[in-house]
């Protein structure tokens, strides 16, 4: 399996996770997708997250969020792609469901949500939404 891009992968299996009722979804880690899930399980989308080493790969495990038996993650969907990036200025940053969603951003600082991204005055590359 060639993954071009693997941020839209995770994404899917999360979507696909929650969908189908998961506690669970298991995918192969990287830095970068751990600190997305990082920002996810900070603004509450996610019940927490393990990083595993099995033999010679890493393995993130999502344990996803439910309430009232139903998906915490409305929507969640890639917005910079490989082949397009989405940069905004700290002026231009989305508003998801006026406030109620989040954009999670890859700045200078780090990759932090759009009201973390808002409060620091900076901008960046919109890699996906969340609501």
């Amino acid at each position: 399996m060639n993954m071009q891009d693997p941020i839209s992968d995770m994404l899917t299996s999360i979507r696909n996770g929650q969908k189908a009722n998961k506690v669970e979804v298991c995918i192969p880690a990287s830095n970068f997708k751990i600190a997305i899930i990082n920002v996810l399980k900070q603004e509450g989308y996610i019940d927490y997250y393990t990083v595993q080493k099995k033999e010679k790969k890493t393995v993130l495990n999502i344990f996803l969020k439910y309430f009232n038996g139903n998906p915490v993650i409305e929507e969640i969907k890639r917005v910079s792609k490989p082949s397009l990036r989405i940069y905004k200025n700290k002026n231009s940053l989305p508003v998801i469901m006026d406030g109620l969603g989040i954009a999670i951003i890859s700045t200078s600082k780090g990759i932090i949500s759009n009201k973390k991204a808002d409060k620091m005055g900076i901008g960046g590359e919109i890699i996906c939404i969340v609501s």
